[in-house]
């Protein structure tokens, strides 16, 4: 079986027009895929019009209490449904999912070593039977950035960090191809420059962009994800702007690209 999970973002979600053409481009994606979506941008949003400030360390939000009940509204609740109900419209028929749902990823509380995140999950485990079979029977899961610990308590989890962990455990047994969706034509050198595209990166040129700072915040845990995953066995990882996606599935020359067989070179 030949699996792509593919990630979309907020600055996506965030824009009706964005999200209807991106929807449109990956209902006609062949094959077996899941999507797995944030929403940070209307995350903070909402949070602001709440009295809920958001407060960010290297792309990851700090996560309180309030915080994670609405996050938890947001993602699991307006964005999962907009997006299920879109894509029922073009013939997928998609269901929203938490990691709680079906035990589908299992978290544990991420410890405090220097910074205090609150209540943000670190994968421990995926529940790829229960992915697998929801694909078999032609039901596509959409799955949000909420996890839990299997002991009730709900934890706020990276996106990038379950697309991965979903993407490296299904591995396992399939090839498995991870998509990550944004904004952006890809890892840029410039990132007020578009053409400025890395077509393909290796471990160090990411480090040594990284000390240089010119890769930061958000793309710090995308890239993070995108190296485990190779190393887990993931076939490919592509990062691009969401309207280049069928371009990316088909193989053409957009964004930047990984893979497997070029990494293991490095």
């Amino acid at each position: 079986m030949k699996i792509s999970i593919i990630k979309i973002g907020g600055n996506v979600i965030d824009y009706p027009e964005k999200l209807e053409e991106f929807l449109s481009i990956f209902a006609k994606v062949p094959g077996f895929k899941i999507l797995v979506h944030g929403g940070g941008v209307m995350a903070s949003r909402f949070g602001e019009s709440m009295g809920i400030m958001p407060e960010m360390i290297d792309g990851r939000r700090i996560t309180d209490k309030d915080t994670l009940d609405m996050v938890t509204m947001v993602y699991a609740g307006l964005i999962s449904k907009t997006v299920v109900a879109k894509l029922q419209a073009l013939k997928v028929n998609a269901i929203g999912l938490t990691g709680a749902d079906g035990n589908l990823i299992r978290s544990v509380k991420r410890p405090v070593r220097g910074i205090d995140y609150g209540f943000v999950g670190d994968i421990q485990e995926v529940n790829t039977t229960l992915f697998q079979q929801l694909l078999q029977i032609g039901v596509l899961p959409v799955v949000n950035a909420i996890t839990h610990d299997k002991k009730g308590q709900l934890l706020n989890t990276n996106a990038d960090s379950i697309a991965s962990a979903l993407a490296t455990s299904l591995a396992e047994e399939h090839h498995v191809d991870l998509y990550f969706c944004f904004n952006k034509q890809g890892v840029l050198i410039d990132e007020n420059n578009e053409q400025s595209i890395i077509p393909l990166i290796n471990e160090d040129i990411y480090s040594e962009l990284r000390k240089e700072n010119v890769i930061h915040s958000g793309m710090i845990p995308k890239l993070d994800n995108a190296f485990e995953a190779l190393k887990q066995g993931v076939q490919r990882v592509w990062i691009g702007k969401a309207e280049n996606l069928m371009m990316a599935v088909k193989g053409k020359t957009a964004g930047t690209i990984i893979e497997r067989q070029r990494y293991d070179l490095y």
